[in-house]
């Protein structure tokens, strides 16, 4: 992985964590630049988002200049982890998914800050997540893995509850004992928030042993992963990849970004369906992501926005609207934005039913696959133990 795939944060003085949980816009979104203000969510939405449980993931990323290979993985495998928490949910209730990206380890990034950068604090905007790795490059440097724990576990904003599921995954190849921070004191730091700490060591498990790697999860009571970072990443051809590819692309036209953030937000996304063309079968889980209910883009999409009630169609300025809706009467606005709905409702469904088809294909190939030590086979093996421990059902 990235030389040290560092999911995490954590520098300098330790700030004391953000424990507030955020109900309405998810951490690290923009508000939309509307000029008539949305109208907030309705009592219920708040509740909802304020009681669902969350699954809260730090990636640490080590971007020296080894890890080429880690981070053409991340990039790749990011919709298939994604699509592992679509049914994430305890008690019958869904589970709200968060994730945070650093990069560690690249020498251009300032020494007084460990060589280490927040990419993203906690968000569910998951084309913004995309877009970071898609921009990220290598370059050599150090990598003080207890130093980006401690800036993971400070920075971010981790939930208060003890039944929600946080984990941080650091990812490299260098000795875990580098740096000015010793990794058992940012440890003992995240064990005491509830944190998980799982380490991704991109080499043979015998040297994630001898430096340090393998112990560092034992003490965070997490697993102890080992990838082939340089791995190509297996592509095992489905039939319904093409017809998901299109479908990915039809379900796109059914957004209406409102305001400058909806402008810049729609512009997002059609880059990183262009980015997930790497592979048919990226494409295809991508299609599968926003198909899904942890695909949701209320904050500057009319309709997400308009079905959670944090917006009103007829409350925007003409200004503010997308191009389909300008010089519209309110009627009309309201007309729009329902058809996009059907459209986009009859589309994910039809996405979900191939993508279950396609599920059940790979299933049958899986025995002739023997990649599994990739970054994603890693992530999703340790999620499923630790979801568990904490009673969140997967399936």
């Amino acid at each position: 992985m990235f030389k040290s795939l560092a999911l995490g944060l954590g520098l300098l003085a330790l700030p004391q964590v953000a424990h507030a949980r955020t109900p309405a816009a998810p951490t690290g979104s923009v508000a939309p630049d509307v000029k008539a203000k949305p109208v907030g969510p309705s009592p219920a939405v708040v509740d909802a988002a304020t009681s669902a449980p969350r699954v809260q993931i730090a990636l640490l990323l080590d971007t020296s200049g080894s890890m080429d290979g880690l981070i053409d993985q991340a990039r790749r495998q990011l919709w298939t982890v994604v699509n592992t928490f679509q049914k994430a949910r305890r008690d019958g209730q869904m589970a709200r998914l968060e994730i945070a990206l650093y990069e560690y380890g690249k020498s251009d990034i300032d020494a007084k800050d460990g060589y280490i950068r927040q990419l993203l604090p906690f968000t569910t905007d998951l084309d913004k997540v995309s877009e970071q790795l898609f921009a990220l490059r290598t370059n050599g440097g150090d990598e003080y893995c207890g130093q980006a724990i401690q800036k993971a576990t400070t920075q971010l904003s981790w939930s208060k509850s003890k039944e929600d599921l946080k984990l941080i995954y650091i990812a490299g190849n260098e000795p875990f004992t580098q740096g000015p921070v010793v990794y058992s004191t940012a440890i003992a730091s995240a064990k005491e928030h509830g944190i998980i700490v799982n380490t991704i060591h991109c080499g043979p498990a015998e040297v994630g042993a001898r430096e340090g790697w393998t112990a560092a999860a034992a003490l965070a009571q997490g697993q102890a992963l080992n990838i082939d970072q340089n791995r190509a990443v297996a592509h095992v051809a489905a039939p319904q990849d093409a017809e998901l590819a299109r479908l990915s692309g039809d379900l796109s036209k059914t957004y209406l970004g409102y305001g400058s953030e909806g402008r810049a937000s729609k512009m997002r996304q059609e880059a990183q369906d262009s980015n997930a063309g790497v592979s048919a079968s990226a494409t295809a889980s991508r299609a599968a992501s926003k198909a899904s209910r942890l695909y949701d883009n209320s904050s500057w999409d009319l309709v997400d926005g308009a079905k959670k009630g944090t917006v009103k169609v007829e409350a925007l300025k003409d200004e503010d609207l997308p191009t389909e809706l300008k010089g519209k009467s309110v009627v009309e606005r309201k007309a729009i934005v329902d058809a996009k709905s059907k459209e986009r409702s009859d589309i994910q469904a039809r996405i979900q039913t191939l993508q279950g088809e396609r599920e059940k294909f790979l299933a049958s190939k899986a025995a002739e696959n023997k990649g599994a030590d990739t970054l994603d086979t890693a992530i999703i093996q340790s999620v499923r133990t630790q979801a568990a421990a904490r009673k969140l059902m997967l399936e």
